[in-house]
């Protein structure tokens, strides 16, 4: 299966954001930088020669993917991110019950496309453009595709109580916070704000042609 075919899935920021599999509480002192660069090696040892186990015992590795989620993600913040302007006006349990779509969503996205994506080689750059915030990071990263092609991922990461997690990710340009932000805007329009029913039906997808094209963010 191509790289773009795979991304065609829903919440295909879900591959990206689990690429991670931080085993334990990262430090401040800690740079994101090598927290995701031992993080990607650490996956990478976790899967290499083990897809068809994996595709043949999915559930193990569902539990595999939902830890790792816990760990690396802060699922709170991008929620309210995605919700954007509808966040204040949303309850608290429609505020929660919408992290935990987003999460369940991505859970059983990553698990099944983790099994099938062919690359080449996922690689955390040498050289990082430097932050202007303490608690707030970048981390810029390649995706060769198994036909050579390269695309730029960039994330998003923020300190929040000695922790860096993971807020947002931009690939080939594209910012999927604001996308799927932007897309959450329009469910809410097409659905008369009924908060009920876009978090029912949350499933939005980028086009193999938009991340082929790339973007300018």
């Amino acid at each position: 299966m191509s790289f773009l075919s795979t991304l065609m899935r829903p919440f295909v920021v879900a591959f990206f954001l689990m690429m991670f599999t931080v085993p334990a509480l990262a430090q401040p002192e800690t740079s994101p930088e090598d927290i995701i660069r031992s993080s990607v090696d650490e996956l990478m040892g976790n899967i290499e020669g083990r897809k068809d186990y994996f595709a043949e015992n999915i559930e193990e590795l569902e539990s595999l993917v939902d830890d790792s989620l816990e760990e690396v993600a802060d699922f709170r913040y991008i929620g309210a991110s995605v919700m954007g302007r509808y966040f204040q006006n949303a309850s608290p349990q429609q505020r929660s019950r919408f992290a935990d779509t987003f999460r369940q969503t991505l859970i059983d996205t990553y698990t099944k496309g983790l099994v099938t994506f062919d690359y080449r080689d996922i690689r955390v750059l040498d050289t990082q453009q430097a932050s202007r915030y303490e608690d707030q990071a970048s981390v810029a990263m390649e995706v060769v595709a198994e036909d050579g092609s390269i695309y730029p991922v960039s994330y998003s990461l923020r300190l929040d109580d000695n922790e860096w997690k993971v807020v947002n990710v931009i690939v080939n340009g594209i910012n999927l916070g604001l996308t799927f932000r932007n897309q959450f805007d329009q469910a809410m329009r097409d659905n008369n704000r009924d908060y009920d029913a876009v978090i029912n039906g949350w499933a939005p997808e980028l086009a193999v042609d938009e991340l082929e094209k790339g973007g300018n963010e």
